[in-house]
């Protein structure tokens, strides 16, 4: 999942794992334990590791918790906490992404000037990403979530004030944004890091579909109605202060949790005598000889420039021709996205994982893009709105089981690493995405560009299902 101001669609595209290059041999587990023996080269030499998703998976079953899933991990201090600041935190990114907006309209009413602030927030974020992922292996995750907390109070605390003074200018906003962009880099993957160290393993499925549910909510829908109704019958700045409480709130919450008693591990010994770029390519390989995460990303990130650029750039389009109100219809169509993301993964969070998760979350992903073909030649507003709910729910429901795949069947040393490869694949198309589709639709009709973005996933999915041997790899490692 990005920070405040980018696209809400682009933030959604976003176990036991053996090495690189491993080969398994599975032994009889202990009672009520699961676990891989791997041997496999190692920076020359071999090792053999026992490979689980946390201490929770080697000490104790999975079994599933009492009363509704979803709720279990707030029984967890640490969760309670980290949620909390979390979706304070993601609904002032809601807000910011209006109050930036508007601060810049404010500044200077032209769209290059707000092209500008937002270029500089998403080239910090795709920029820095993979280093917030060697960062997220190698130190405190809950140190670096705390600083990122930090970095964005001061970064808008520091607008708030120069808007207060009169002294605000786009270049200040454009550091703001890079800031803002670089502090989330960072974020993503602690984020994804710590909560395998602070949650047993059966509960990283209903805990990621509490973000979830959180994010679409708040950042998509009540962060941005709330800023406009602030800015509206104030200013700007007002709006600036307020996030910048906002993030003060979230960063006490936050300095009020405990360090999380699983030390990092590190199967390679000590981090200081490992350059970055070591860690860099540790990913990397890890990614590449891993076929299931390696299609997945390919399919990603094809997904992102096939799909991204129509529904970002062309749809207000379509709506502002097709409907009588085009600004209040596109605004409805995206929150019916929204509620069906929350939907989405409150679903599938309330539940077990499923049996054939990749299966199912390929299928979420390919053939939950079969309604954007209707976005194409439709110009009935429920038809319109039920296809981007059904869009929202496959999309939700996916990205749960995705962020909880990660969590189990990714080594807690490399996590951080594989997290931010994950959200640079996504990001680093997003822009190409944005780029090509506007020229395009001057040569080809909008309904056939629609008509690929629809059809197209579900052949990728097919082909990488194939390629990956996903059904042979989820029976052989089953997470439930």
């Amino acid at each position: 999942m990005t920070s405040a101001g980018t696209s809400n669609l682009a933030t959604h595209r976003a176990g036991r794992v053996c090495g690189p290059g491993a080969e398994r041999a599975v032994r009889p587990p202990a009672a009520g334990t699961t676990a891989a023996k791997i041997s496999g080269p190692a920076h020359g030499h071999s090792v053999t590791i026992d490979c689980v998703s946390t201490q929770f998976d080697l000490q104790q079953p999975v079994q599933p918790p009492g009363g509704w899933r979803v709720l279990a991990p707030f029984r967890f201090r640490e969760y309670r906490l980290l949620i909390a600041a979390v979706s304070i935190s993601i609904f002032a990114e809601g807000m910011w992404a209006v109050v930036m907006a508007l601060q810049v309209i404010d500044l200077s009413n032209d769209p290059a000037s707000l092209s500008l602030v937002a270029t500089c927030l998403g080239a910090g974020l795709v920029c820095f990403v993979l280093v917030g992922g060697i960062a997220a292996d190698r130190f405190n995750q809950r140190t670096i979530i705390i600083a990122v907390e930090a970095v964005n109070m001061i970064a808008v605390s520091a607008v708030a004030a120069l808007g207060t003074f009169g002294v605000l200018r786009i270049w200040h906003m454009a550091v703001a944004a890079a800031v803002l962009g670089i502090a989330a880099a960072f974020f993503f993957p602690a984020y994804s890091a710590i909560l395998p160290r602070i949650l047993p393993a059966e509960q990283l499925l209903a805990a990621n579909g509490v973000e979830g549910v959180v994010r679409p909510v708040l950042q998509g829908a009540v962060g941005p109605a709330v800023a406009g109704v602030l800015i509206g019958l104030t200013f700007p700045t007002l709006g600036a202060t307020t996030v910048a409480a906002l993030f003060a709130v979230g960063l006490t919450l936050l300095i009020a949790t405990r360090p999380p008693r699983q030390p990092v591990a590190d199967v390679h010994g000590p981090t200081e005598h490992r350059h970055a770029l070591t860690d860099l390519r540790e990913g990397f390989v890890f990614m590449l000889r891993t076929p299931w995460l390696l299609w997945t990303l390919l399919f990603a990130s094809i997904f992102v420039l096939v799909v991204l650029g129509p529904i970002e750039v062309l749809l207000p389009f379509i709506v502002q021709d097709r409907f009588a109100d085009g600004a209040r219809t596109y605004g409805f169509i995206l929150a019916f996205f929204g509620v069906g993301s929350a939907i989405g993964a409150l679903a599938v969070s309330s539940a077990r994982l499923p049996r054939r998760y990749l299966t199912v979350m390929m299928a979420m992903w390919s053939l939950g893009s079969l309604p954007l073909v209707i976005l194409g030649v439709t110009s009935s507003f429920p038809v319109m709105a039920a296809a981007t709910f059904v869009i929202g729910v496959t999309d939700g429901a996916g990205m749960v089981i995705w962020g909880t795949l990660l969590q189990r069947r990714v080594p807690r040393h490399m996590l951080g690493r594989i997290s931010s490869l994950d959200f640079f694949v996504s990001l680093a198309f997003m822009p190409l995405s944005f780029a090509i589709v506007g020229p395009l639709s001057k040569v080809v009709p909008m309904h056939v560009i629609f008509l690929v973005a629809g059809v197209v996933p579900v052949l990728l999915a097919a082909v990488a299902m194939t390629a990956a041997r996903m059904p042979r790899d989820e029976i052989a490692n089953p997470l439930r």
